[in-house]
């Protein structure tokens, strides 16, 4: 049994440690203060027992779990993150424990009336009768990706700590940057040695994931010509309006607000201008590599026509490919999600097989030859000040890590 109140000390204990990535930086980690959790989970990785700890000048942290049987077995992964996301701070969070949540209004902060209300966050009553840990309304909590981080530690600790679970060797790794999408960028493939691995990265309980969007992030340019207003006839061109040109002429209803599923989105998400010069932020995304190569396609096109109206270029357009959909890498492998979603059924979860809307760093590292499914880390509404995560949920992932390994195990028995 995995003791409640250990994975609430040790997930507190992580949570109120700052780790905010900056996408404005080029270093890795993109923070120094990533340092300060990094270093703290190499003390205590050794300290549960694991061997070949390592951390390296980019903060990437490997151990392993060896063998305790005597035929062999591939070698399976486990990998999160511990970077937050830039989008809300996570500076000073302090967490707050619900004990046996009764379905109601949660007030995360009375000074502020924030509330997290299942009136708005319907999720919340699944874990009627649970603990939650939630944030003070003030900041983000850091279930994504510290739950995961949480998970899987305490999955090795109970391992070693019960020898009679059998299991091959396991693999340990924990990064920082990903939430600015750089989480795989120098991860020694290699050297991590893993057969196959998993992400513990996802949210609900259940929730097993091996397609992902194929993704890029676009830049238009829109170049005006600045004249004095009042003698601007015939000489102005406003670089906004022709921006405005740009995006209406996108389809409107394919964008986030408007799709769920497999349907795939432009997303204009940051967008800075003047008369002078106009550039817009867009990211695209698309389940179908077809698709995805046609959105990319139909921007370049846009750009092009209105470069033809204007009888000259007012608009580029820069275009960067992001990361793919790992399904292409993990279907040839699929008895890695099957193991997984056996593991779930053998612990009474449901599996939750999904698309992610979204990335992983098990997306690149599939590509990168490591296929690496993801699997649910129990938190909801991340980046915010309403993500919240279930202790239980936390316990349940713990297990599902377990399981897989000692699945694995059985599975390559001679």
């Amino acid at each position: 049994m995995i003791d409640k109140n250990h994975i609430i000390n040790r997930f507190t204990s992580y949570v109120t440690v700052d780790t905010e990535s900056d996408p404005e930086s080029e270093t890795t980690p993109s923070t120094e203060k990533q340092w300060d959790l990094a270093n703290t989970l190499v003390d205590e990785l050794k300290s549960i027992g694991l061997t070949d700890v390592t951390i390296d000048e980019n903060a990437y942290i490997m151990a392993t779990l060896p063998s305790n049987v005597d035929h062999d077995v591939p070698t399976i992964g486990f990998i999160s993150h511990f970077d937050t996301s830039p989008d809300f701070t996570g500076a000073n969070v302090k967490p707050q424990i619900v004990e046996n949540y009764d379905g109601k209004d949660i007030v995360l902060n009375e000074a502020e009336n924030i509330v997290l209300s299942p009136d708005y966050f319907e999720d919340l009553l699944m874990y009627k009768g649970q603990t939650l840990i939630t944030t003070d309304g003030t900041t983000l909590l850091g279930a994504d990706d510290k739950a995961g981080i949480c998970e899987i530690i305490s999955a090795m600790e109970y391992l070693i700590q019960h020898p009679e679970i059998k299991h091959g060797t396991i693999r340990v790794g924990f990064t920082p940057d990903e939430e600015i999408g750089r989480g795989a960028h120098k991860f020694d493939v290699e050297k991590f040695a893993a057969d196959w691995a998993y992400t513990m990265d996802g949210s609900q309980v259940g929730e097993l994931e091996y397609e992902n969007f194929n993704a890029a992030g676009a830049v238009v340019k829109v170049k005006g010509k600045i004249v004095h207003p009042g003698y601007a006839k015939g000489k102005m061109v406003n670089s906004m309006y022709i921006a405005t040109e740009y995006i209406n002429s996108l389809p409107r209803m394919e964008t986030p607000e408007h799709t769920e599923g497999y349907q795939g989105f432009f997303h204009l998400h940051n967008m800075k201008g003047a008369v002078e010069e106009t550039v817009l932020q867009y990211i695209i995304r698309d389940h179908d590599k077809g698709h995805f190569e046609a959105r990319k396609e139909v921007m370049q096109k846009l750009a092009n026509e209105l470069n033809e109206q204007y009888g000259r270029e007012v608009i580029t357009l820069e275009i960067t490919d992001q990361y793919f959909n790992m399904k292409e890498k993990v279907e040839p492998v699929m008895h890695i999600v099957d193991i997984a979603e056996e593991a779930m059924k053998q612990l009474n979860i449901k599996p939750l097989i999904k698309p992610i809307r979204g990335g992983t760093d098990g997306s690149q590292l599939s590509y990168m030859g490591l296929p690496c499914p993801n699997i649910f880390a129990g938190g909801h509404n991340f980046h915010g000040r309403y993500e919240y995560v279930p202790v239980e949920s936390i316990i349940k992932a713990t297990e599902v890590i377990c399981k897989i390994a000692e699945l694995t195990a059985k599975k390559h028995e001679a």
